[in-house]
């Protein structure tokens, strides 16, 4: 009935440990409808929102590929990116820019990672609210724990994640509007 070894976990047994989930699995708590029209409502630190902009946000994902992982949302609800009128698109794109200097600056990447996944064949986890992934990377950093073992670490909790970016990003939102000379009223 055992194996031959007498080990146990046995070899294709992998624990991971991530008692922070817990919280959500005991709460019973389930969303209905769009989850990012959902969290808007919510508290910035609850949210894990770092930045509201008037016709977007920043949010950390919940579920991140790597420390620092954030979308950038518009508030209106569309699939696509070709549904946002051009200031909606107008401030993504300067979150984007200011979302990227503040990766640079908190985590030092080798490199980012910019993406948008428009319709679920496209990969899109929620295909009806267009949103774009920031992911700083490094060097190594898809290693041989996610190669021979498919398990990824993520080894920094996201209240820390979120207290690093919450005091830079807005800062860098700043920064990109008086580069660029604009007159730009991001408050939300």
């Amino acid at each position: 009935m055992g194996d031959k070894t007498g080990e146990w976990p046995k070899p294709w047994y992998k624990i991971l440990y991530a008692p922070w989930r817990i919280k959500y699995i005991t709460s019973g708590e389930r969303f209905e409808g769009c989850v990012f029209c959902n969290v808007t409502s919510q508290k910035d630190e609850e949210a894990l929102i770092v930045y509201r902009g008037k016709l977007s946000y920043v949010i950390l994902n919940r579920y991140p590929y790597n420390s620092g992982h954030i979308m950038i949302v518009p508030y209106r609800h569309v699939p696509s990116l070709d549904e946002l009128n051009l200031a909606e698109l107008a401030e993504m794109m300067l979150l984007l820019k200011a979302s990227i200097r503040a990766l640079k600056e908190a985590y030092r990447p080798h490199g980012i990672n910019i993406g948008v996944n428009i319709g679920e064949a496209a990969g899109a986890g929620i295909a009806g609210h267009v949103h774009i992934h920031v992911l700083p990377r490094w060097t190594g950093d898809t290693n041989f724990t996610v190669m021979f073992s498919g398990t990824k670490v993520v080894p920094e909790a996201l209240e820390d994640t979120y207290r690093k970016l919450k005091s830079i990003l807005p800062d860098k939102v700043m920064e990109v509007i008086r580069e660029e000379g604009l007159e730009w009223d991001t408050s939300s």
